[in-house]
């Protein structure tokens, strides 16, 4: 006795290897995207523009630029703490721009470890 899928469900080889043409085409485009965001540059700013970090896709921070006037060496902590909040900006703003552009090829698909 044979059994019999139903329409649409298998579809046998040439259905198989257009899957396979399109996780490989899939992943082509997800590997030059991730070369592209890698490449990005991000110019994050913080405490009014006294503070701006320059970041890269691959999270490394590439300058630091301080304005002068928020430099108080009585007040090193709120200087600290705008570094902080730039730096944490500007890896929120990488994180969220790498995420959308590869939402854009996978779709709805959840791809764990992907990033």
């Amino acid at each position: 006795m044979k059994a019999r899928l139903p329409k649409g469900m298998g579809g046998g080889p040439q259905n198989m290897n257009a899957m396979i043409r399109q996780a490989q085409k899939m992943q082509e485009d997800m590997e030059t995207l991730q070369a592209d965001l890698d490449a990005r540059e991000y110019e994050i700013s913080a405490g009014g523009g006294v503070i701006g970090v320059k970041i890269n896709g691959k999270r490394e921070i590439l300058n630091i630029d301080i304005k002068p006037e928020v430099v108080d060496p009585d007040d090193i902590e709120t200087l600290s703490d705008l570094l902080v909040a730039a730096i944490n900006e500007a890896i929120k703003r990488v994180d969220q721009t790498s995420a959308a552009e590869m939402q854009k090829i996978t779709g709805s698909m959840n791809m764990p470890g992907l990033f």
